[in-house]
């Protein structure tokens, strides 16, 4: 058995699940630098994609299990730290998913099996196959074991506000205050959504949902800072 397939055993034995389906794991692990070229091997980009959501979903559900009684303006920080690029690795690090990638040489050269984006990226992809293979089932079990470490990081205090928080990491850049607009207001009046948008001189914007505009430039400030690696 060479390296990389021992180290995809060596995968399976921590995520505790063995695929029915081992060409689904094979994707997962594919990064697009390896599929590139005309061969037959398929990347993982579409199951990134949706393990992107599959993990929202389990992580908001769980965040809900455990704090039944927050409000919405408490809980989108911490879902935005628990499926960040940043917390995404770190799960990849602890799995030890980088030895079973399947990367181009140049990618392995240049360090890709440490890189937090590519690590992110494959975790998510994973959690896309498990979902597939086994079910939801299947994957919230994963979940739950992989980012227990995660959760436990997030402590019981409340966060800090994601919006001061934006604009002391924005002025500590040496960068104006963030800037705030509404983007589209939907529902009915006694249960409206706001849809705003935040912007970081320098930065692509972030978009965020609540039941208020002060509720949505919350979420909205979250979501840049996650993907920022800032929470």
């Amino acid at each position: 058995m060479n390296a990389r397939a021992d180290a995809v055993e060596r995968l399976e034995r921590r995520l505790g699940y063995a695929f029915n389906d081992s060409a689904l794991l094979e994707r997962a692990l594919t990064h697009s630098s390896a599929a590139a070229g005309g061969g037959k091997a398929r990347d993982n980009e579409v199951l990134e994609f949706l393990g992107d959501r599959v993990i929202g979903l389990l992580a908001a559900e769980r965040l809900a299990q455990l704090h039944p009684e927050a409000p919405e303006g408490e809980l989108s920080p911490r879902l935005s730290a628990l499926v960040s690029g940043k917390a995404c690795a770190e799960v990849g690090r602890r799995m030890g998913l980088g030895d079973a990638l399947r990367l181009a040489g140049s990618e392995t050269k240049g360090g890709g099996r440490e890189k937090p984006s590519i690590l992110a990226d494959a975790v998510e992809a994973v959690m896309a196959a498990l979902y597939l293979d086994g079910g939801l089932e299947a994957a919230r079990t994963v979940f739950l074991d992989l980012w227990a470490e995660s959760f436990a990081s997030l402590g019981d205090a409340t966060p800090r506000d994601p919006k001061t928080a934006l604009q002391e990491w924005a002025q500590g850049l040496g960068r104006p205050l963030p800037a705030y607009g509404i983007v589209a207001r939907s529902g009915p009046d006694h249960r409206p959504i706001f849809t705003v948008s935040v912007t970081v001189e320098g930065l692509d914007p972030a978009m965020g949902e609540g039941p208020s505009r002060q509720e949505a430039e919350k979420a909205a400030a979250a979501v840049l800072l996650a993907r920022e690696g800032q929470l």
